[in-house]
């Protein structure tokens, strides 16, 4: 495959780099990636070992105490020049993307353009990263606030994002003086080396230290577990399931760190007797069997009004038989494969349960067998009926499964049910009436992080915080002022007279 030589993937790759340089170890186990499009081996990859770690560890301490002092803005246009880079590998990054996760070759294109609209945008905040100058009750005082950076940001991502999220986190890390150091998910390592590559070239060019941009790849038990652990992590950002964002939340908080936590999600749809169908059918349809149900914004609930019920089963119904199941590579095809059997195991066991708590199955339910789909990792998407008190219900399975659920009276009612799930990510409604749509952006309308109208709970421009409430573990990355998770925030007080006064009109003579 020509892609992965112009990414640098070798047939067998490291598993440890701190910027130019790969660890040679090779003890602690090869791990083979499959690719799910068509079960092929694409490459091997030596997992890091301990020693690999501590290596990275002292590398980013060491390229810290440098990087820090380098004024934002000079940070800001290392970042443009990693974006002019991936530019010019887009295709290729993007085919590795949904070779390796199994991804839409356009999600996959698209994942890589959002690298580069995170790049752009942080190259932007190095000039902002501002504080704030508030009045002092002292004569001759100044108070103000301002930003430093913080030390080594840990980053593990999962497999459905494999390059996207390390981006939100290590582009916007970077330009505030931060180093980072990066373990990707064991089901997705090669795109992990092929950026990992790309940085090379910037670090190169502009003879920058080892330890800015440090890679790990290794299991959660060892290399995740270490980082968790480590005091010289201050802050890990972690994208996950929510038992193993409640782990990592218990583990880095017991050595008083930080954590940004992106957990699971549940997302609803709401869909009022004022909803345009025109406009929510197609956006209900992508947003649940888009990336095949992995994202964490995928649609996994829809709430209608009794008034529209039989009119929208009817209408997914004929949306649902339409899709096309294959090869993501294949530009018309609406769905492609979970990321490996696993996934379809998860699959069948919630229609099981399903089933077992009284859901009826409209259609879906079938592994995908014969030529095009050899990896197993092939299904159909389902629509079913069901209420939101089921058990399955209230979880979140990563597979293209989306429950309908009929509510009747207000819109009230509709919120109460999207919002009595443990999970709070993202959130739609779909209706033409204005006090419907602020109601449900009102306090007392969705808990979750994000809340939208008339368009679908998937696709998060990066302009503005992404994140989650409750179960999702309330972190917040990306856009808006999601930088100032990465820097450690001080208040300073001048004097400039020749008095000192104290605060709280306190008198003190000796």
């Amino acid at each position: 495959m020509e892609f992965l030589k112009t990414l640098g993937i070798k047939t067998k790759n490291r598993g440890a780099s701190t910027g130019t340089s790969w660890s040679s170890s090779t003890k602690s186990g090869e791990l083979e990636v499959v690719s799910p499009v068509d079960g092929t081996i694409l490459a091997s990859v030596y997992l890091a070992s301990e020693d690999d770690y501590r290596n990275c560890i002292v590398a980013a301490k060491r390229a810290f105490n440098e990087w820090r002092s380098v004024p934002a803005p000079h940070r800001g246009e290392i970042v443009r020049q990693i974006s002019n880079v991936l530019r010019t590998k887009k295709e290729p990054l993007g085919t590795l993307v949904s070779w390796e996760m199994g991804k839409s070759l356009q999600e996959g294109m698209g994942e890589v353009q959002e690298m580069i609209d995170i790049c752009d945008f942080a190259v932007g905040q190095s000039r902002q990263l501002y504080g704030f100058t508030m009045a002092s009750e002292r004569p001759e005082h100044r108070l103000y606030d301002q930003y430093h950076p913080l030390g080594i940001v840990g980053i593990i991502s999962a497999f459905n994002f494999p390059v996207a999220v390390w981006s939100w986190n290590a582009m916007i890390s970077a330009v505030c003086g931060d180093t980072s150091i990066w373990k990707p998910s064991s089901k997705t390592p090669l795109t992990a080396i092929a950026v990992q590559n790309i940085l090379a070239t910037i670090i190169k060019a502009n003879d920058l230290p080892e330890g800015i941009f440090n890679l790990i790849i290794g299991s959660g038990s060892s290399i995740g577990e270490l980082m968790l652990q480590d005091t010289a992590l201050p802050l890990l950002s972690v994208t996950g399931s929510t038992p193993v964002g409640r782990h990592a939340a218990t583990t880095v908080a017991n050595r008083l760190g930080r954590c940004i936590l992106e957990l699971g999600g549940n997302n609803a749809i709401i869909l009022t007797p004022q909803a345009n169908l025109n406009l929510a059918i197609p956006a209900i349809v992508f947003s649940a069997v888009g990336t095949a149900g992995q994202r964490c914004t995928s649609t996994r609930r829809v709430i209608v009004h009794e008034a529209l019920y039989d009119q929208v089963k009817q209408a997914l119904l004929r949306a649902y038989k339409s899709l096309q199941i294959g090869t993501p590579l294949d530009e018309t095809i609406h769905v492609g494969p979970l990321i490996d059997q696993h996934a379809v195991s998860d699959y069948f066991n919630a229609l099981n349960a399903l089933e077992e708590q009284g859901g009826t199955i409209l259609c879906g339910n079938r592994l995908l067998e014969g030529e095009g789909f050899e990896s197993g990792c092939y299904v159909e998407p389902v629509l079913a009926e069901a209420e939101n008190s089921f058990a399955i219900v209230q979880q979140e399975t990563f597979a293209p499964i989306l429950y309908l659920i009929r509510y009747s009276g207000g819109v009230e009612n509709a919120i109460a049910i999207q919002n009595d799930v443990v999970q709070g990510l993202s959130s739609s409604i779909f209706t033409d009436n204005l006090q419907e749509a602020e109601l449900f952006l009102s306090a007392t309308g969705s808990d979750c992080g994000l809340a939208n109208v008339n368009i679908g709970t998937s696709g998060a421009e990066i302009g503005g915080a992404f994140g989650g409430e409750k179960e999702t573990g309330g972190g917040r990355e990306s856009g808006s002022d999601a930088w100032k998770s990465y820097m450690r925030r001080q208040t300073n007080t001048i004097n400039y007279g020749k008095e000192m006064p104290l605060a709280q009109g306190i008198t003190f003579t000796i």
